[in-house]
């Protein structure tokens, strides 16, 4: 089973449409929605985790962009800027799934994307805004 971590930007003409049914319907994907803003006839953007079969997944995002939705990876849209941090570990304390973590030899902060679920808790933790998360 392939499954990845999306995000996807909705415009205000579409955020009324059944989208997320027609993933599953048509293309067999289940989801795990990680977070979402939608709002009635304004943009909206909600991130994913979409499992299936890769074909499926191919598939389903061809469908998502031909719709005229913006979809790119989670890793696009979460950062670490390594030139604000100052490796204080602050960000640390409040990843609730461990995709940053603080290294002791190096006394450095590390960001593993992968992991990472776009919960926004990190941004507000790190006092220098080193955490960079767009997605709105």
């Amino acid at each position: 089973m392939y499954s990845k971590k999306i995000v996807i930007r909705y415009t205000p003409d579409i955020v009324q449409q059944p989208v997320i049914y027609q993933l599953v319907k048509q293309y067999n994907l289940v989801f795990n929605i990680l977070k979402a803003r939608i709002f009635p006839r304004r943009e909206g953007v909600i991130v994913l985790e979409l499992s299936g079969s890769k074909e499926d997944f191919d598939l389903g995002i061809r469908f998502l962009k031909d719709m005229g939705l913006k979809v790119e990876p989670l890793s696009k849209s979460v950062s670490q800027n390594i030139d604000k941090c100052v490796h204080c570990g602050a960000c640390t304390a409040f990843c609730p799934i461990g995709a940053l973590s603080f290294e002791k030899q190096t006394q450095k902060v590390l960001f593993d994307p992968e992991k990472c679920n776009g919960c926004e808790l990190c941004v507000s933790a790190c006092p220098v805004r080193a955490m960079e998360i767009n997605l709105l």
